[in-house]
Order: C-alpha cells, then structure tokens, then sequence
C-alpha cells in the first residue's frame, strides 16, 4: 500500500485536530501521533479562539474589520513579524469560526460588557457549566469525535521521535522511542506540538527564567520542545521564541477569585526597592504589566492597599478581569484569613506600612518616600510619576495595610519554526522543505517582543487557523505527488 496520500500529524491539540479535519475532509488519509494519553493538549485549558468579521461579530456590528485588525496587529509589533501570515491568518479566522460550527462546536452568548471590552473573542460553550477556563474542552472533544468520523486514525500514547527526511523532502516520520522505534512514512508531515511550556531547562536556556523561582507559567504535561528539536534536525529554520506573558500570583488559582482579582487593580504597585515603576492603570492589559513587572529586581512586584481600599472593592472593583469576570469582593476578611491559615507566602497583611515592607521582603525607607510622594499627588488629583488616571488615585492611610505579591507568568511559549503563509516548513537558505508544514504555537512567531493581548483570542486563533490551513495545503501537496 503506497503511504504517498498519507498525511501524517504529530500532536492532537487544537492546532493538530484542526489540521487533521481538514486534511480528511479535502480527501487525504491522515494519522495522527499524540503522545499524552488525551488529545486536547493546552486547549483544553481554554476558552475559545479568535475570529474576525464571523457572523457573530457582524450580527452585532462589532469592529474590528479584517483590515483594522491587521493594521492594529502589525503597528503593535512594529512590523518585526511576517505581514503575509498574520494577513492570512486574520482573514481566515472569522470563516474558521463558521468552519468549526459546522463541525459541531458551538460559541456562547457572552455577556454584553464582554462582547464590548473583547469582540474578537468566541467563547466555546461548555457542555455543562459557564463559559470559562477549561471551555475548549468541550471543543476538543467535538474535534476529536469528528476527525474520527471522517476517518482520521490517532494513535495515543505514542511519542513521535523524529521525522524521516529523503532527500529534500520530509517523508515520514519516527514513533515509539529508541528500544520499539519504527518509522512511518507518510506524503507530508505537520508539526503541531504546542513549544515547550512544561520544558524549564529549556525555558531557562532561552528566556533566562527560573520556574518557580521568577516565573510562574502553566505547564501542560507533555509539551516539552519535541516538535521543535525534530524540525530542527530536519533543516527547519529557528524564529524567535517567547513568552506569551501575564502576570499573577504564584498559584493564583488556588485563590478565590474575588480576592485574587482584588489584588490586580490599579492600586499601589511598588518594586522590593519599594518604588513604583508603573502606572497601575495598564494593569488590565495582562502583557504590560508582566513586562513592567519583569524589569524588577527578582522579576517581582507588590500590590499595596489600605483598608479603605478594601472597602471600596466591596462595592465594586475597577477592571473585569476576562477570565475571571469578578465585579466585586464580598466578605474579604473571611477569604483573607483563610488565605494567610494556610501560609500563603505571597500574601501579606500588617497594622503599620513599616510592618508590611519588613514582612513582604520591602526596603521600608523606600516604600515610606513612595507612599508620603503617592499620597500627596492622591491630595492634589495629578499623578506627577506616571500621570494615573485620577479616578484610580487612592491614597494609602489607613490600616490594617495589604501587599500582594506578583511575578511574570505565561500561558506557554511562542515559536521556532518558520513557516510561511501557507503553513509551509522554510529552510536556513530561506526554501520550502516539500512535505514539511507546521501550525499552532511551534509556528507562532507573529508576535514580536509582546503577545498581542490587545486581539483576545490570538493563541488559540492562531492554532486552529494554521492547522486548518496546514491540513489543506498538506492535502493538496499529497494530492499532487
């Protein structure tokens, strides 16, 4: 049986299935290696993808347009990505949407300060429960009952090791380690393993951060750099990598959300040195403040807040975080006290300002000149450091006092191999290698030196429009040979 009308694909996440689907649906025989126990991968995590213009946004007449989105895209990365990819994935996205309701994925009607603060973003609709983290699940699982049903064969629990090259061409690849290895050709191969966010040597050998030391990123099980090294070695060009940056406190999900959204608004944020670096009132863009707070000594910054701070979050709080769409803190004292019962260590709680630095790890002369400087412009309505929006200028006077400590975290990386508009595989003399493509977040290079937080959606976006993409030109290359 000739394996020339086989494409084959390494990894099951969102940009994996999607690649899949398609390829099937455009006619060719498609196997797919996924070597987690589960297919998904970090989608299942997620949310939902981006799209524009699809008929959700259009039926609400919802901007951006393809056009102004592209223009904003490429402006915010100062045009240091490749034009031609992000053009191609931001006009397929909306279609991708409607592609993927007809796959059987539905996208919930979000609530209306949503669908004004985030338009481009689909929230897929949970099989039971509300739109949230953890929602693409119920997409992953409607991707992968449809690849079956069109006859996609995936194997679980089988790493792909390598990939086989002939010549120029990739053709095939290798699976099951090196005491059962076999090797399975195929027409073309599409790489879409998702970077190396569970990899911290690696992520120390790129970005010079240490987890649990001064980052504080997801780790999917699994998602360590294979596809990455295996391209590589196949003659695939590196891109620039990253991380697509947030911030929080460490193990912020085992904190209520009331009171982890509490300690991200735009109050008081001071280094260990006890100075401000920021105005506090970018701290809803979740990529500015990591970036701010990763130039600080220990890559740490500290919320500070006073009681009648506390109090006022009572009745409201200033931003709706979009994961977490808290609009106020109820009964602080009760979540603040079960916080600091079980040590948290990022938490921190004191009569006096003095008190606090000392306990929060604060040079205390330093948090003193900050908070008398910071008072007297709260006094006088100007912010003459950063020039805060006034409504968020809040003095600190009363105590008991409060410091929230956050550092960098991301969601996974970004990039490493350079594809070009058509998901094809480019080589270090800038050539197509035939049969090779690659999709989702090993190809995601669009972002220059900050994810592009300003697009909600972009990660998963980018993922199952690049895998749609990918499984259709591999499909048409292996129709062709």
């Amino acid at each position: 049986m000739s394996h020339s009308d086989t494409v084959v694909v390494v990894a099951a996440g969102a940009a994996g299935l999607c690649a899949a689907i398609a390829a099937a649906q455009a006619g060719a025989r498609v196997q797919v290696f996924e070597k987690a126990a589960t297919t998904g991968g970090t989608a299942n995590r997620g949310m939902g993808p981006l799209g524009i213009e699809s008929r959700h946004t259009r039926q609400r007449q919802l901007r951006p347009t393809r056009d102004e989105a592209f223009k904003a895209f490429m402006n915010y990365t100062h045009w240091r990505v490749d034009a031609a990819l992000v053009r191609a994935y931001l006009n397929r996205s909306g279609d991708t949407i409607h592609w993927l309701e007809t796959l059987g994925v539905e996208f919930t009607e979000p609530a209306s300060y949503f669908v004004e603060a985030y338009p481009t973003w689909h929230l897929v609709k949970p099989e039971e429960g509300p739109p949230g983290p953890g929602g693409a699940a119920t997409m992953m699982r409607v991707l992968t009952r449809k690849a079956e049903a069109l006859g996609v064969a995936i194997t679980l629990g089988t790493p792909v090791t390598r990939l086989v090259r002939n010549g120029d061409a990739v053709t095939g690849v290798a699976v099951g380690g090196p005491d059962r290895e076999r090797e399975v050709p195929a027409g073309a191969v599409i790489v879409a393993t998702g970077g190396f966010g569970d990899n911290p040597a690696m992520i120390a050998e790129q970005f010079g951060y240490q987890w649990g030391r001064d980052l504080y990123s997801f780790r999917i099980p699994g998602i360590a750099g294979d596809g990455l090294r295996m391209a590589w070695e196949a003659g695939a060009q590196p891109t620039e990598m990253g991380l697509e940056l947030i911030y929080g406190m460490p193990d912020g999900i085992s904190i209520p959300p009331p009171l982890h959204e509490a300690c991200r608004q735009p109050h008081l944020m001071v280094n260990k040195g006890g100075e401000r670096f920021m105005d506090e009132a970018v701290m809803g863009n979740v990529t500015f403040t990591a970036n701010a707070i990763a130039r600080q000594q220990d890559r740490a910054g500290h919320l500070v807040f006073d009681s009648t701070i506390l109090a006022g979050m009572e009745d409201d709080l200033d931003f709706r975080n979009r994961v977490f769409p808290v609009t106020r803190i109820e009964r602080p004292a009760e979540l603040i006290a079960a916080l600091r019962a079980r040590d948290y260590p990022h938490f921190f709680v004191a009569d006096t300002l003095e008190a606090l630095a000392d306990r929060a790890g604060i040079d205390p002369a330093g948090l003193a000149r900050t908070v008398a400087a910071y008072n007297a412009d709260c006094a006088r309505g100007y912010d003459q450091a950063f020039a805060k929006d006034r409504r968020y200028l809040r003095p600190l006077m009363t105590g008991p006092f409060y410091a929230a400590r956050h550092f960098p975290s991301a969601y996974g990386t970004l990039g490493g191999i350079k594809i070009d508009a058509r998901t094809r595989v480019i080589d270090c003399d800038w050539r197509v290698i035939p049969g090779f493509y690659a999709a989702g977040t090993d190809a995601c290079a669009i972002h220059g030196d900050s994810y592009v937080f300003i697009l909600p959606g972009n990660s998963m976006g980018f993922a199952v429009n690049t895998g749609r993409i990918a499984g259709e030109q591999a499909a048409a290359y292996v129709g062709r040979t």
